[in-house]
């Protein structure tokens, strides 16, 4: 578990967990269990993204970072695109 951002709105946490053996799809990459985490601060919710919409997810997440020095609302206002999707309440125990 790797927490790749914190801005006033938006949590992002990386979940890695490696399989036993690659899992490959025919014209994409090596796929691996895990994703992302992305809690939006305000809506209170959250929602784990994995398979092709966490790499989809990582692919924009890069193509903004080699674009330049992104700012943080760049980043908040890709990461919403995939927050507003988010349909668990967080709660606290």
């Amino acid at each position: 578990m790797h927490m790749l951002y914190n801005s006033d709105s938006f949590i992002v946490v990386q979940f890695d967990v490696p399989t036993v053996e690659p899992q490959t799809v025919a014209a994409g990459p090596q796929l691996n269990r895990g994703g992302f985490e992305i809690v939006d601060k305000f809506a209170r919710k959250e929602i784990f993204i994995e398979g092709a919409l966490a790499e989809s997810f990582e692919q924009g997440v890069q193509a903004l970072i080699n674009e330049g020095e992104p700012s943080e609302d760049d980043l908040d206002a890709f990461i919403e695109r995939y927050a507003v999707m988010g349909q668990q309440p967080v709660v606290m125990h």
